[in-house]
């Protein structure tokens, strides 16, 4: 769980700042787009203190008490909730008639993880299946469906564990960069305690983030956007009927020197 040492508010930002580079180096170049997913949410809620903890200093028993009801708890209203970060009040304790516990208002801040529909977002690829690619997004992976990725015709390399497109050409790979778009968002929805991303990468500026760098050149070279995607097209087809030729070349000289070989004996 995270933040379970105690402490005061200063070593908590800085156990919170260490927390945002792990994720930094996770996910791999987090941008505005994606940090807006992080989000530090206020609330207020009645604590009950038990009497075993009385003698305790009572903005550490409220902390640890926030702490086990709210981290790596998952809901629909506040998405994932990461850590309680600061305590801002805690109120006048109330007793009730036949309970000795005290109750106190308190208000405190948390950090939450919840992304937004349509939201762009940048993730390392972790895992390639024949149906898609999972995209690590700090606290979630998000899955880009086979159909999602590309116009093209895509298929599975399993030895490679890889995704190839039949007209580019173009390869994803574990580890790759991309940049996607949500379409779907599942977390806590229905009472379950899980989170599910559905991404897109068809629509433009979206995809790998080598793909988008190449557009780009393309445009500063001056290639009208309508023939961007003809020319890597034909470039492929080139290359694709080029191997086809030499092949071809291959088995016609194979068989000529079958041919003489004959002859001679």
């Amino acid at each position: 769980m995270f933040f379970r040492k105690k402490g005061d508010l200063e070593e908590r930002l800085t156990l919170l700042e260490a927390k945002y580079e792990q994720l930094a180096k996770e996910v791999g170049r987090i941008e505005k787009d994606l940090i807006k997913m992080f989000k530090l949410i206020e609330i207020e809620e009645i604590i009950s203190i038990p009497p075993k903890r009385f003698s305790e200093d009572i903005h550490d028993v409220v902390l640890d008490i926030l702490q086990k009801d709210y981290e790596e708890k998952i809901t629909s209203e506040l998405g994932i909730i990461i850590a309680v970060i600061e305590v801002i009040e805690i109120g006048i304790g109330r007793i009730i008639h036949g309970d000795g516990s005290t109750h106190h208002r308190c208000r405190f801040k948390i950090l939450t993880f919840k992304p937004d529909m349509h939201e762009i977002v940048e993730g390392k690829i972790v895992e390639i299946v024949d149906f898609g690619i999972f995209i690590r997004l700090g606290c979630v992976d998000g899955l880009v469906h086979v159909s999602q990725i590309t116009d093209d015709y895509i298929t599975f390399d399993g030895s490679s564990s890889m995704l190839i497109g039949k007209e580019t050409g173009r390869q994803l790979r574990e580890n790759d960069v991309v940049r996607a778009r949500i379409v779907a968002i599942s977390i806590g929805a229905g009472g379950t305690r899980s989170g599910k991303l559905g991404l897109t990468m068809r629509q433009d500026w979206l995809g790998k983030i080598e793909w988008i760098k190449e557009r780009i050149q393309m445009i500063k070279e001056g290639v009208p956007l309508p023939e961007i995607r003809e020319k890597r097209k034909t470039t492929t087809s080139r290359k694709s009927t080029k191997r086809t030729s030499t092949s071809t070349k291959k088995t016609t000289t194979s068989k000529k020197s079958t041919k003489r070989s004959s002859k001679k004996r």
